[in-house]
């Protein structure tokens, strides 16, 4: 699978992403500090889908209909990150890709995975 780690991802996340054989580009080897709105974009024209921390994409998903190829949006307190990166994994191998175009919650022991298709992108 093909994935862009927001810059505020913790990069466990990528390294256990990478070490399972997916594709990922990270923002803080690329381009560190580039606005959201240009992760977004970036995000939607590679078809890759966000790993973030950040909540604001999911308000430029749902209240600006931002085109999104997904997010995957991670939602771990400090005492339960030891197991953040293989959830994520888990969550790649195992749902693949469905969670293209969907937006994804992720928090220990729990995914919430939406029904309703993000908007595609035009690019």
């Amino acid at each position: 699978m093909r994935f862009l780690a927001d810059e505020g991802c913790d990069f466990c996340v990528v390294r256990a992403l990478r070490k399972a054989g997916h594709d990922v580009k990270a923002i803080a080897e690329m381009s560190p500090g580039i606005p959201d709105e240009e992760v977004a974009m970036l995000s939607a024209g590679e078809m890759r889908i966000l790993l973030t921390e950040d909540k604001d994409f999911g308000q430029m998903v749902y209240a600006k209909s931002q085109a999104s190829a997904g997010v995957i949006f991670i939602r771990f307190p400090a005492n339960a990150r030891q197991s953040m990166s293989d959830m994520i994994v888990r969550l790649a191998d195992e749902y693949g890709d469905k969670l293209h175009r969907r937006f994804v919650v992720v928090r220990p022991g729990r995914v919430r995975i939406t029904g309703i298709p993000l908007f595609a992108t035009e690019i």
